[in-house]
Parts: structure tokens; C-alpha cells; sequence
């Protein structure tokens, strides 16, 4: 929740502050000069350190809980193993609203990269419905046609899903967390259910969005989809990315033949849609 603080970051903060006994009160009052040194934090991060207030992360994390969010850091133990296991940089943080029982469930993926054709976009809500009536669990994002086209898929069927977002989580479900995450969604259901779906951002509550974090957000939806399907693939793209990263990991990946390169990745191990 800190500018200039990523995941390894958070996880050597921890990590150090547990093996000195040092309080979070203790490590906040630290000199900048004592930050770098000890943590090997960068100039921008030490001094974003330092004026940070205990309180203020106190009082958010009150609200947080309140609401029912759970804050989980890659320091702790019921971090989700799935993304640890396929990302090597996992996210430091990630704010779970919901159902996290969806977390160890059968998962699965179908991704397409942008600007995908209107077929394309026919095959994506195809392969979700197959796998939904197959007692699938949906995880997907929530403000891109190819990610909706997917995601109020669950919805008609009375599924559950997983959405990973982009920004934080009151910037999508509102102040109280009780909007749907986007405008078609609404059509099947006026209100996000957490006693149903899961919510998951790596993002600061309050935070928009920025450049790189549909990036994040595509590789934290692999990260936690057992089976990946992929519709179209941009070569040198971030989809081409989780691909190689899923096949590497030893996850189901299957890719449509009407991705131009698609016989790359069934030399990769990939199985093919027709």
C-alpha cells in the first residue's frame, strides 16, 4: 500500500521485522538512512515509508475488515499457493471480498487478447458456458469485452466466479462494495454477492487504474485459473506471456486455431481448440 514497495519488497519487510521481534510501530519509526540499509529499499520507498502513519493504515484496516476484506500479503501462509506457484514475482498484497472458498476450486480461464473480432468474442462466452455447465469456476476481469463476455456467463447459470480488477476494489464496487462490477452484469443481478462470488484486486482500495495494471491483473487471472484457454494471442503481447508462464508451470493451456501462431504453443504442450 506503500509507493515503491512490490511484492519481494513486502515479503523481505516481514520476513526481517519477524526475525528481529521488531512491532510495525518500531520498524514505521526507522530512519530512511535505516530503511535502505536494512531492507535494501530504494531512496523513493524508504522516504514513502516515512510518512506513513501507523494510524492512517490503522483506520483503513478497521474499514477493510468491517466490510469483510481480507488483506492477505505473500508473507502469509493462506497467500493462494496457485499464484506463488506460476508467478515469480507474485503481488505483495492482495484484498480478497468474498467468497475465498472459490480460491481451491476448479478454475478455469478464457482469455483473448484486445481488439479481438466479434467471433472471437462469440468463442470466449462459448468455452465459458461449456466449462460453467462442467463445474467450472470462472476467474476473469471485469472492464474489457472479452473479459464480460465471459464473465455474466456464471451469472445466468447461478455460478460463482472469481474477478481479479485493475484498481481498487471501492473504485469497482463502490464505497459500501455493494455495486455490481460492471453495467451488463446488472442485467442478471443488481448487486455484488460475496457470499457467492470473490472479488480479488492487488491494488490499493481507493486506487484507479494505471498503466501496467491490466498487466498485472491478466497474470493474477492465470495465476489462479487451473485450465487456461486462450482465443487469440497477440505475438510478443502479455497473453503470449501467461501462456508460456501456465505451460511452464504445468497448467492446462489450450489455444484456438484461429490465433494465427498457435501451433507454437502446442509444440509448447498446449492442446487446440478447433
Amino acid at each position: 500500500m506503500t509507493p515503491g514497495i512490490g511484492g519481494k519488497s513486502v515479503t523481505r519487510i516481514l520476513t526481517r521485522n519477524n526475525l528481529l521481534g521488531r512491532s510495525p510501530e518500531e520498524f514505521l519509526a526507522l530512519s530512511p538512512e535505516a530503511h535502505r540499509e536494512e531492507y535494501r529499499l530504494s531512496a523513493k520507498a524508504a522516504t514513502s515509508v516515512g510518512m506513513r502513519s501507523f494510524k492512517e493504515t490503522e483506520t483503513l484496516e478497521k474499514r477493510l475488515g468491517g466490510l469483510g476484506v481480507t488483506l492477505v500479503t505473500a508473507a502469509d501462509a493462506h497467500y493462494p499457493v496457485r499464484v506463488e506457484q506460476m508467478d515469480p514475482d507474485p503481488p505483495g498484497v492482495l484484498f480478497l471480498y468474498g467468497n475465498t472458498k472459490l480460491l481451491e476450486s476448479k478454475t478455469f480461464c478464457v482469455l483473448s487478447s484486445r481488439n479481438s473480432f466479434p467471433a472471437d468474442l462469440d468463442l470466449v462466452e462459448k468455452l465459458a458456458e461449456e466449462s460453467v455447465l462442467d463445474g467450472g469456476i470462472l476467474v476473469a476481469g471485469h472492464d474489457t469485452p472479452e473479459y464480460q463476455r465471459s464473465a455474466v456467463v456464471p451469472l445466468r447459470w447461478g455460478s460463482p466466479r472469481i474477478l481479479c480488477l485493475d484498481r481498487g476494489l471501492f473504485k469497482v464496487l463502490g464505497e459500501d462494495l455493494r455495486d455490481e462490477a460492471f453495467r451488463a452484469a446488472r442485467l442478471w443481478r443488481y448487486q455484488f454477492d460475496p457470499q457467492t462470488d470473490l472479488v480479488v484486486s492487488p491494488f490499493r482500495p481507493e486506487s484507479d487504474f494505471a498503466g501496467i495494471n491490466n498487466k498485472i491483473r491478466d497474470k493474477l487471472v492465470g495465476c489462479l485459473s487451473l485450465s487456461l484457454s486462450f482465443v487469440q494471442i497477440a505475438e510478443g503481447g502479455n497473453m503470449e506471456k501467461i501462456a508460456k508462464m501456465a505451460l511452464k508451470a504445468g497448467r492446462k493451456v489450450r489455444v484456438s486455431d484461429r490465433s494465427v501462431a498457435y501451433r507454437r504453443f502446442v509444440e509448447l504442450g498446449a492442446e487446440v481448440i478447433p
